[in-house]
């Protein structure tokens, strides 16, 4: 049971989400529930979705931010986001059934994916606080400057939806993965 209003429809949304939940259709052929609940606030919803589009035209590969959404997901104990994540990952992004379990562990079975997946989890385990040694580690593997910052930010945007879904009680509307079964 959520703890805000979930809109039924669009229609049912305020006016000005509605334009940016026919986005969404267009784009996902469905609306999710994380955007129904989120189009309480449509100014919400905007900065989600404008950060969202704008890190998807970054550097890291969609298979290394859907690595890192699974992380985030099982260290903020976020079922949602960890169902969503699991299906699109295996679906879209194409991860095997090992590599989203390493993700939910906090690794990867690839090395340089590897270290993405463990700054990420010591960022939210260190609310950003990491150590000069963490940061050096996943230079050390590749990534450049650009990529942390954007490992940062999809961080940052995961944390946001774990947080909506977990305050807010949003129904679960893809297959049901739960972070108590790492």
């Amino acid at each position: 049971m959520t703890r805000i209003p979930l809109p039924a429809s669009i229609e049912d949304s305020p006016a000005a989400a509605r334009p940016l939940l026919e986005a969404v259709k267009t784009q996902l052929g469905s609306v999710p529930n994380l955007f129904r609940i989120t189009a309480n606030s449509p100014a919400a919803l905007g900065g989600y979705l404008e950060l969202s589009g704008a890190l998807s035209k970054g550097e890291l590969p969609a298979a290394t931010r859907e690595r890192i959404a699974l992380a985030v997901a099982q260290v903020n104990g976020c079922d949602y986001c960890l169902s969503a994540h699991s299906y699109i990952g295996k679906n879209i992004a194409k991860l095997d059934d090992a590599e989203i379990a390493a993700n939910r562990r906090g690794g990867s079975t690839d090395p340089k994916a590897e270290a993405a997946v463990r700054f990420a989890v010591a960022l939210v385990k260190a609310r950003g606080n990491v150590t000069e040694t963490e940061v050096a580690a996943v230079k050390l593997a590749g990534y450049s400057d650009a990529q942390i910052v954007e490992i940062v930010a999809h961080v940052a945007l995961n944390t946001l939806t774990n947080y909506l879904n977990e305050a807010l009680g949003t129904p679960i509307d893809f297959p049901v993965v739960t972070t108590d079964a790492a």
